[in-house]
C-alpha cells in the first residue's frame, strides 16, 4: 500500500504558536493513520495573490487550468495538486484570514475556474481538505459577527472547485506570553492562559482526529 500524502499548510506568520501547533497536531493524526506528510510555512514565501493575467483560462495555452505565475507559491500549488489532501491554518486578523492564506485562495482556486456555461472546472481531480481558524472572538459570537458565514463561505467555496473540506474553529486564542507588555488590557491574561492549558488541548485533539480522518478520504 502506497503512503497518502498529506500537505499542512501554516498561514500564520508566527511559528510554534496557536495555529502552528493545530496544523501541525492535523498532520500527526495524518501520519497515524499512515500518510506521509510535509508542513509548509507560507511566510516563508515569497509570492503574491492572483494578478488577473487568464493564461489559466487561454484556450490552447501552455497554462490552462493552471496558475501561470512563477513564484515562491508555485511549487505549493504543484504539491496541493498532486496531494492526497492537505489543510490550511489561518490567525483571523482584523476579520478576515491572513493576507498570504488570501493570496494561496485566490491562486489556488481561481486556476480552476472556468466560466464555462455548464459550470465546469478545470480540477482534473477532487482533493479533500481541512481549513483550520484561530482567533480572539468568543464562540458564543460567531454568529452575531458573521464568522460562521465566513467560514461556509470558505468551505463551500474549496468544496465547489477543490474538493470536500471540513472546518475547524479556535476561539479565545491565548496571543502571548505576557500581555504585560503590551496595550491589550481588554483580555484577561488569566482566563486566555487558562483557557489554553484547557480548551486548546481539545482543539489540538480535534485537529488530529480530523488529520487522521483526512489521510483515510479519496476525494469523492
Amino acid at each position: 500500500m502506497v503512503n497518502r500524502n498529506i500537505i499542512g499548510i501554516n498561514g500564520s506568520p508566527r511559528k510554534g504558536w496557536n495555529t502552528y501547533l493545530l496544523v501541525e497536531e492535523a498532520l500527526k493524526g495524518a501520519a497515524s493513520n499512515g500518510a506521509a506528510t510535509e508542513l509548509i510555512n507560507l511566510y516563508d514565501l515569497d509570492f503574491k495573490g492572483c494578478v488577473s493575467c487568464f493564461e489559466c483560462k487561454r484556450i490552447g495555452g501552455p497554462s490552462l487550468g493552471k496558475c501561470a505565475r512563477k513564484d515562491g507559491l508555485s511549487p505549493v500549488l504543484e504539491k496541493l495538486a498532486a496531494c492526497d489532501g492537505f489543510i490550511i491554518g489561518s490567525p483571523i486578523y482584523i476579520g478576515e484570514v491572513t493576507a498570504g492564506v488570501r493570496a494561496l485562495f485566490e491562486r489556488l482556486t481561481f486556476q480552476y475556474i472556468s466560466y464555462r456555461k455548464d459550470g465546469s472546472t478545470f480540477n482534473p481531480r477532487r482533493v479533500p481538505s481541512t481549513l483550520i481558524y484561530t482567533m480572539n472572538v468568543p464562540e458564543s459570537a460567531l454568529d452575531e459577527t458573521g464568522y460562521n458565514d465566513k467560514f461556509k463561505f470558505y468551505e463551500d467555496r474549496m468544496s465547489h472547485i477543490i474538493g470536500p473540506a471540513k472546518t475547524l474553529v479556535c476561539t479565545e486564542t491565548w496571543q502571548t506570553k505576557d500581555y504585560r507588555k503590551y496595550e491589550m488590557s481588554m483580555f484577561n491574561e488569566a482566563e486566555r492562559k487558562k483557557r489554553r492549558e484547557t480548551v486548546f488541548p481539545l482543539d489540538r485533539a480535534k485537529a488530529f482526529a480530523l488529520g487522521a480522518d483526512l489521510a483515510g478520504l479519496d476525494g469523492r
